[in-house]
């Protein structure tokens, strides 16, 4: 009894952060994963990392262990929020492109995460999310999670580490990063549907005769689809530069909220 006194907590305070990491993190928080399954894997995930990083850790067992439990979901809900702001830059591509072809009319309600999205956005999302199993990405997600206690104990103080600023820091360059991406990504289509806006301007000045808000929709349909699949080989590349960039987050956050093991 008095091991199980001294284990329960610290497998508990390694559970939160598993689960909150799960809750956000791209792949394993679709709504098409049931909450079973992603319980039951943060618990096999949990008895793994204590079993690996828990054994004689030792937590304080008064009011001070409820903030430790508020630590933990917040290293979770950190790291998954983390992946998950890059795996939107995909998504952010996708509406700047629906914009410009007019798509955006058409917003789908996604089922995986229940709001409203892009036709575009919402295509290059399973296709980044295909190429992102491909490349067994869910395990680098998974050692990020795991290894994460070597960076972050279960007593590490983060706290202090919010409290001094860094980590604002960290997510105001990496949402502003991510938004430089999903221009770049969105900017060759972007660019050519926007000459193709001046072509019509000018065609209007000069053939009045042509209804160009009729013409004009489906020119943009048919040069915006043309493109993305004339670009359509280059994604990959562009996919795997991404999730180099999220995992070169996750590890820049990781030294952020802790210190970087010897």
């Amino acid at each position: 009894m008095e091991w199980l006194q001294q284990s329960l907590p610290v497998f508990m305070l390694i559970f939160c952060r598993i689960t909150s990491f799960f809750v956000i993190s791209p792949v394993f928080a679709s709504r098409g994963i049931p909450s079973s399954y992603k319980i039951a894997l943060s618990a096999i995930i949990a008895l793994i990392v204590y079993l690996s990083f828990g054994l004689g850790e030792v937590v304080p067992q008064d009011l001070s262990y409820v903030i430790l439990i508020v630590q933990e979901v917040l290293v979770g809900l950190l790291l998954g929020f983390t992946a998950y702001l890059i795996m939107a830059v995909v998504q952010t591509a996708g509406a700047l492109i629906d914009i410009q072809i007019g798509f955006s009319m058409a917003n789908v309600i996604d089922p995986f995460t229940g709001t409203s999205t892009p036709l575009i956005g919402n295509f290059k999302y399973y296709l980044a999310l295909l190429v992102f199993l491909s490349m067994n990405g869910h395990h680098y997600l998974f050692d990020a999670i795991m290894y994460s206690y070597d960076w972050i104990p279960i007593t590490g103080d983060v706290f202090g580490k919010i409290h001094e600023g860094n980590v604002t820091d960290f997510l105001v360059r990496t949402f502003s990063h991510s938004f430089v991406l999903a221009i770049q990504m969105a900017a060759p289509l972007v660019a050519a549907l926007f000459l193709t806006d001046v072509g019509l301007g000018f065609l209007a000045r000069t053939a009045p005769q042509f209804n160009v808000f009729v013409i004009g929709i489906i020119i943009k349909i048919i040069v915006g689809l043309v493109l993305l699949m004339l670009l359509m080989p280059m994604l990959v590349s562009l996919f795997d530069h991404l999730f180099a960039k999220m995992f070169e987050a996750l590890r820049e956050l990781l030294g952020v909220l802790g210190d970087e093991p010897t």
